[in-house]
């Protein structure tokens, strides 16, 4: 029978618990950003939304888009609702729940094809702008070269989704601050226009607006009828209405967004959403409307047509003023086109890959969508197929904006409806929601959700009409949907059979923090914090189970679980913090303590950002040491100056400790954040203390005067010639020299650490 205090004992006691933080490290962000966010995948609608809508319902056009742009508040409020009910689990496990599992597949089916669509349409759209542009500035110069709209935007798409695909595998995703730039720079574009347009108008006399949507002045195409030509639904005005409704509410797209970055907008997390959802909502209201009204005022009839796919191209053109200033705008133009539009792109597969991550955390999908990039750890299969489907169809459209915006409507209005057909069936079951949709009455103790029911039902109006009104949209999307669910249903009964007879992984009781708690991990301050998330890589593991002290120093590893803008508005439900990954990961975790004889805590944080992640839980256990395996994305310097610039953003007082990154193949690298006794080498010792001699034997200084006293008056020294001293040049150039001087030596970053810290 084994000692109950030995090693093995301990081990058995404390390997079962895993303590996991559910809010630690997320990047909160301003209102403003968040709505920057969002407007950067809506806004860019105003670049091939007008030209749609005219081909499909004539002049009368931008009073749809109207009547969309005013309809987005209706739509901003089910996503509010959506936002304040916390359900954990994502759009998959909510609509499950709420209407059923078979209608949840279907949502995340159509949910997968709206973001797939948003690719192809955007980067296409804005390979159009580049060729008119290109075509244009070649007339200028009176050249004869001229590139083909289609096949040019074809290229272009492919080339823009390509860069993203390996943008996306390496992980570097776009930044909120980036996305606020753009948005800076696009409202530049809005502000002119608001100026430039209602002048033009003046001096050119066209002040009539685009005529009334009546039933004469709607020119419905073969084309936008679908099933319904012929039949007598176009020509009553409520059913005509509904038809060109469905055909301009893309202008609304984007609005899944907004809820994938309410988890990251900061505090009061209600109040500034729906600061950040009227801004989008008035945003696109001004501009949208200003785009689409003004190209049919002020570009002629008879040219229009050709400007379709280059809406605001063709509306610079056609504004007053002189030639050069016209030619300039063009350019700008093109310019903002070209940025918020490869934007959306980029939104597409993270969105895409984000809800395809959920899906199969919740068992949906097998683990071998899920299967990590074994040099940067994303995702790369689901990416790769995202690419794929978004490549296949920029091909299949041949440049065709039109089609483009027909499919993607199928995928925008039954993502609506269906958020709202879920929300809807969660109002009678949750009784906490922190914002409801208005125009609620009561009847007795029941609440009838009048607002939200007529929005659903006009949502579900919508979809059937498009079903009937786009054939190939239907056909395309009801293909892809249809693919997805297929894949979805054989994934889902694959994973139930390997639940049988999978091999047996750890058991692990989970207890769930809202922060990193030392109690909870029970690690004594100066414990050890070992950074793990590959289970193929744990050399570094290895090692410090092989020298550390147990008796002096607790163990912790910990793994940063994954969290991006695309995971959309829900927290991650427990299973889905700590997956089969995670499971598997720190399985092997266990079987290297196990040999090693010596017990580890166990820690999971989800995170945006990992840096953050570590150096915040690092400070929380007052580590002596955080420890990182070398990592397959980037060098090892640019990991710990990442590191090191997490930690100068933690709020003071900051925990200083040491970071070790671990290679099997040389010695390791010591970086010491915050202030420590500096590691001095052994001639720079020498100097020192023959200083101190000098001082103490020919200066007439006593043995009161110690080895500090002497570094620090040459500190004082230094930093007063750094700062106002004649002498500043000469005292940078021979720390030059002395940096210079290291380097030729060949010494590492830092010596080994001190031997307290060694086991």
């Amino acid at each position: 029978m084994s000692d109950p205090g030995s090693p093995t004992q301990q081990l058995q006691k404390s390997l079962p618990k895993i303590v996991v933080a559910t809010t630690v490290a997320l990047s909160f962000i301003s209102f403003w950003r968040g709505a920057a966010i969002v407007l950067s995948d809506l806004a860019s609608t105003m670049f091939y939304v007008g030209g749609i809508a005219e081909q499909a319902l004539g002049k009368s056009a931008p009073w749809f888009v109207l009547a969309v742009l005013l309809f987005g508040f209706a739509i901003r409020s089910i996503y509010l609702e959506s936002c304040g009910m916390f359900v954990r689990g994502g759009v998959y496990v909510v609509v499950r729940d709420a209407i059923g599992p078979f209608t949840a597949k279907f949502s995340v089916s159509a949910l997968v094809v709206d973001y797939v669509l948003t690719g192809p349409i955007s980067s296409v759209s804005a390979g159009h702008y580049l060729a008119g542009l290109i075509n244009e500035l070649s007339e200028h110069l009176h050249s004869d070269f001229r590139v083909p709209p289609a096949a040019f935007a074809v290229s272009f798409g492919i080339a823009v989704t390509l860069y993203f695909w390996r943008q996306n595998v390496k992980g570097i995703h776009e930044s909120s601050g980036k996305a606020l730039r753009i948005m800076q720079i696009t409202t530049v574009m809005v502000g002119l226009l608001l100026v430039w347009a209602p002048l033009t108008m003046l001096l050119k006399g066209r002040l009539a607006p685009p005529p009334l949507p009546t039933l004469e002045n709607i020119r419905f195409e073969p084309h936008s009828l679908g099933w319904l030509e012929g039949t007598f639904w176009p020509t009553i005005w409520p059913a005509a209405l509904v038809i060109g409704f469905g055909h301009t509410l893309l202008a609304m797209s984007g609005f899944e967004t907004l809820a994938q970055v309410y988890r990251e907008i900061a505090a009061p997390k209600m109040k500034n959403l729906i600061r950040a959802a009227n801004l989008v909502c008035i945003y696109a209201l001004v501009a949208t409307g200003t785009v689409t009204f003004a190209a049919v005022m002020i570009i002629p009839d008879e040219v229009r047509p050709k400007y379709y796919d280059n809406l605001i191209g063709g509306l610079t053109t056609y504004l007053a003023g002189p030639e050069i200033l016209r030619l300039g705008f063009h350019i700008f133009v093109v310019i903002v086109g070209a940025l918020i539009l490869s934007g959306a792109v980029n939104t597409s597969i993270i969105g895409a890959n984000g809800i395809l991550n959920r899906v199969a955390e919740d068992g949906v999908l097998t683990h071998w969508f899920r299967k990590p990039h074994r040099r940067f750890g994303t995702t790369y299969r689901i990416i790769g197929i995202i690419t794929v489907a978004q490549i296949l169809t920029i091909l299949a459209s041949r440049g065709d904006v039109y089609l483009l915006g027909e499919a993607y409507a199928f995928g925008v209005v039954w993502s609506f409806a269906l958020k709202g057909l879920g929300v809807l069936a969660l109002r009678f079951q949750r009784k906490d929601q922190e914002y409801k949709f208005p125009l609620n009455f009561r009847i007795g103790a029941i609440e009838i959700p009048f607002g939200l029911g007529v929005t659903t039902a006009a949502l579900l109006l919508i979809a059937i009409t498009n079903l009937l009104t786009k054939q190939v949209a239907t056909i395309y999307g009801l293909s892809l949907t249809a693919v997805l669910f297929a894949v979805f249903t054989v994934s889902e009964r694959a994973n139930a059979k390997q639940a049988h007879g999978a091999q047996a992984l750890e058991e692990f009781n989970l207890d769930h923090e809202p922060d990193v708690d030392p109690q909870r991990v029970q690690a004594r301050p100066g414990c050890v914090l070992v950074a793990v998330r590959d289970y193929n890589r744990m050399d570094h593991l290895k090692a410090v189970l092989r020298k550390t002290n147990i008796r002096r120093q607790d163990i912790v590893v910990m793994t940063v679980r994954p969290v991006d803008a695309g995971a959309g508005e829900h927290e991650l439900a427990e299973d889905q913090i700590f997956s089969d990954y995670e499971r598997e990961l720190f399985t092997r975790v266990v079987a290297l303590a196990e040999k090693e004889g010596k017990p580890v805590e166990l820690l999971v944080v989800p995170a945006t950002d990992p840096f953050m992640a570590l150096v915040h839980t690092a400070q929380k256990l007052k580590a002596s040491r955080l420890v990182t395996g070398v990592s397959r994305a980037m060098p090892s310097e640019e990991l710990a100056r990442r590191i090191g610039l997490a930690w100068e953003q933690l709020p003071e007082p900051r925990h200083p400790f040491s970071l070790e990154i671990i290679s099997p193949d040389r010695p390791s690298t010591f970086v010491n954040l915050g202030p420590h006794p500096p590691r001095l080498w052994p001639e720079d010792i020498d100097r020192l203390h023959e200083l101190w001699l000098r001082l103490t034997t020919k200066e007439g200084f006593t043995a009161s005067l110690h080895h500090r006293d002497v570094v620090g008056a040459a500190l004082r020294y230094l930093e007063k010639n750094l700062d106002h001293g004649g002498r500043r040049e000469e005292v940078l150039e021979e720390i030059r020299r002395q940096v210079a001087a290291g380097e030729a030596a060949g010494r590492p970053q830092e010596i080994q650490p001190p031997p307290e810290s060694r086991g």
